[in-house]
């Protein structure tokens, strides 16, 4: 199959923008859809060990209900500063910016007017790529300079990748992910406790009070987050919203994660640049919500696995840096590989 990105709309937002839906399908059997509303990845079409396909990442069928519910940020590209800072507030050059706080006094995904709120400008659409842009403007949610970032998708055989640029006039932080949540069952199809997760990491970052790290890296061992043996997500706890520290991290694109899930046998590896990974399972969700298929989301039915550099890491020197200078550029890149498990083996799509 050749690969293809195709076009079509998606809605328009109450201020008369235009979102669209591009549907990209390439030589594997994987179809991925993402709008432009909040860079977001919509819908991920795999099949499973018999050949049936299915929707395995949680969203909505219309617009009007990622604007009504953006505190959820299924998809989405998340920026400036994906995940907290603490109390909305850091120091950079000697100089303390205030942020926008969305999460009692702390500052979440960049704010309740991130990234995930914006319709992002359309740079390409070609054969199975798409490549979205959005420059935000100095002060933006409190954070300094204009940052004008570039997001890549592009399926490629059974992989996913999404690649991240930015530059900015001033000095600023900077932190993007994807906030797609995953249930390779398919969405909508209940809990993800069942799915065995294996992650390639030995340490996290232990948090106190409102999910706030407390600086420390600390090992995994004898918690609910050691997963360095492949392990059913619900053995443990499966109530998970927490930053664990990638083993094989040097800048370059390393094996950071599997799901597997045993019913269906579609497995699905993450790897990354990125030092860590926010392993979230949905603690959010409540039954309210429905979904595309239209069934509700409920907490455990759904597993996100968000590459980044760790929680607040402006106002944590030992962590690695998020400060991004006019003379620098950031980039990133994260790829999410979809397979099968066929009589016990992996194979791909």
């Amino acid at each position: 199959m050749t690969p293809s990105t195709d076009r079509r709309p998606f809605g328009e937002t109450d201020a008369g923008e235009r979102v669209d839906r591009f549907t990209l399908t390439g030589s594997a059997s994987v179809e991925v859809s993402i709008i432009t509303y909040g860079a977001a990845v919509q819908s991920v079409r795999a099949p499973d060990h018999s050949g049936r396909s299915a929707n395995i990442a949680l969203g909505f069928p219309a617009l009007h209900e990622y604007v009504a519910s953006t505190g959820h940020y299924f998809g989405a590209t998340i920026g400036r500063y994906a995940n907290r800072i603490a109390g909305g507030r850091f120091v950079l050059d000697g100089v303390e910016y205030e942020l926008a706080r969305n999460d009692g006094d702390n500052c979440l995904h960049g704010g309740a007017r991130g990234f995930h709120t914006k319709v992002w400008d359309v740079l390409e659409a070609s054969n199975g790529l798409l490549v979205l842009a959005y420059t935000s403007p100095d002060g933006e949610m409190g954070f300094p300079g204009d940052l004008e970032t570039r997001i890549e998708f592009r399926l490629e055989g059974p992989d996913l990748r999404i690649g991240y640029h930015a530059t900015t006039s001033a000095p600023t932080v900077v932190n993007l992910t994807n906030h797609t949540c995953w249930n390779l069952s398919g969405e909508g199809s209940g809990s993800v406790d069942d799915h065995v997760l294996l992650l390639n990491a030995s340490s996290f970052t232990p948090v106190g009070a409102e999910l706030i790290p407390t600086g420390a890296i600390a090992t995994v061992d004898g918690t609910p987050l050691d997963f360095r043996t492949p392990t059913a997500i619900g053995a443990r706890s499966g109530a998970y919203d927490h930053n664990v520290v990638l083993d094989a991290y040097d800048g370059s694109l390393v094996f950071a994660a599997r799901v597997t899930d045993p019913t269906s046998g579609r497995t699905l590896d993450v790897l990354t640049t990125e030092p860590g990974i926010q392993l979230y399972t949905g603690t959010s969700l409540d039954g309210t919500l429905l979904g595309t298929s239209r069934r509700p989301y409920r907490c455990g039915d759904c597993i996100a696995l968000e590459t980044q550099h760790f929680p607040d890491s402006p106002n944590h020197a030992a962590f690695p840096s998020t400060t991004l200078r006019p003379y620098e550029a950031f980039e990133s890149t994260s790829v999410y590989r979809f397979g099968i498990l066929a009589n016990g083996a992996l194979r791909a799509t």
